[in-house]
């Protein structure tokens, strides 16, 4: 199953070991406090256990949300490109 896991931590240093954890376990980047991909139920598990040991050193919070298949390929995303002058062509 597919999980979103977003995070609020106000501490650098948590912060930083929690995004580590989230990529050691293969979630993918996707804004500056989410991080999304694919995890059977024991490495959700554990994943949420492990990262239990970070945040009851700190305030703050972890969500892990499921995400199914059938909803995940309705995701919508909305990006805002910059481009260099010299990209843009000319009509």
């Amino acid at each position: 199953m597919y999980v979103m896991v977003i995070y609020d931590i106000s501490d650098d240093k948590i912060r930083t070991k929690v995004a580590e954890r989230l990529k050691d376990y293969g979630l993918k980047r996707i804004q500056y406090s989410a991080f999304f991909g694919k995890l059977n139920q024991n490495r959700r598990e554990e994943l949420m256990f492990r990262l239990n040991d970070y945040i009851i050193l700190t305030n703050g919070s972890i969500i892990m949300i499921p995400i199914c298949e059938k909803d995940r390929s309705q995701i919508i995303k909305l990006e805002n490109i910059d481009y260099e002058f010299d990209e843009v062509e000319e009509a």
